[in-house]
């Protein structure tokens, strides 16, 4: 009989206890996700602070380089295109000049200013390399001499004729236009260059990106585990404050022969008691202690008041 009048109390204990591990199991679980949720939001300001900068980068800088360059690029093929025209016409105008044209000299001969140097060469050579008696050695010297003259000759008239200063004319446009070419394509490659590196930077803000609705995607479901928990630990604490109230009214039922009176007196002691431990139980919660259950039931309590 005497074993019949304890179960209840017996059974109301274990589930007391199986009660308060829930309640530390939840709390666990509770924190752990608290710390995820810290990691995914420092996560995400870092992300945020990169993409930050690379924009800035991007903008500010490649971006502001690749079109200085085409500026310059783009101006340089007006340049191109001014002096190929020049040059079609140059080439256009010799062409004309050409037909028009008939140089004399004295041999009636039409003899190149190359044909001229190799025969010279081809002389110079016999008088080097064969065995030669005075007289023919000085009649080579002679055809040298006469050769050469002719070349003079036929400059003279080269320099004075309207073909000549057309010709240098058009080698000058030519360089002019082979120096054009070669700036053109060292500017081309400038502004390629920042092009590409602008191009790789927003590729990387892609990634960031792509990263980040990842964590932000995380982060809403590690808050809703954290949040169920956290109600799971809410309500395992209301419970416990209900089974912890019957327990309580059921021993004062069982060892209470006479109402107890209370005077004003001690009543008011130990609600100030009450009051002192639960202001350290609110300093200890705000510093991120752990608390006691006595120190919780208070803030639930003050929580419900």
């Amino acid at each position: 009989m005497s074993n019949e009048k304890f179960r209840p109390h017996q059974a109301s204990w274990v589930s007391f206890r199986e009660l308060q591990q829930q309640i530390e199991e939840f709390r666990e679980k509770r924190d752990e996700l608290n710390k995820k949720t810290k990691y995914y939001i420092n996560e995400l300001q870092t992300i945020e602070e990169e993409i930050e900068n690379l924009l800035k980068l991007a903008k500010t800088d490649y971006k502001r380089k690749r079109d200085y360059w085409n500026i310059k690029v783009q101006k340089l093929k007006q340049k191109k295109n001014e002096y190929k025209e020049i040059l079609e016409n140059l080439l256009e105008e010799k062409k004309k000049l050409q037909k028009n044209s008939n140089i004399k000299n004295n041999t009636n001969n039409v003899l190149s200013i190359k044909q001229i140097d190799k025969k010279i060469s081809k002389l110079e050579r016999i008088i080097e390399t064969e065995n030669l008696d005075i007289s023919e050695e000085n009649s080579i010297i002679d055809k040298i001499r006469e050769l050469a003259e002719l070349k003079k000759k036929i400059l003279a008239e080269q320099e004075g004729s309207e073909l000549f200063k057309l010709e240098k004319k058009i080698e000058i446009v030519k360089i002019n236009l082979n120096k054009i070419y070669e700036q053109l394509t060292k500017w081309s490659n400038r502004s390629q260059k920042y092009h590409l590196m602008m191009r790789e930077t927003y590729e990387k803000i892609n990634e960031l990106k792509k990263e980040k609705e990842r964590l932000e995607e995380e982060l809403i479901e590690n808050k809703k585990a954290a949040d169920a928990f956290h109600e799971k630990f809410l309500r395992a604490m209301n419970q416990k404050k209900l089974l912890s109230r019957k327990n309580r009214n059921f021993k004062y039922r069982k060892n209470v022969k006479k109402p107890q009176k209370f005077d004003k007196k001690r009543l008011e002691e130990i609600e100030k008691l009450k009051q002192e431990q639960l202001a350290i139980a609110l300093e200890k919660q705000k510093a991120g202690k752990k608390l006691n259950l006595f120190e919780a039931r208070l803030i639930l309590e003050k929580s419900k008041g």
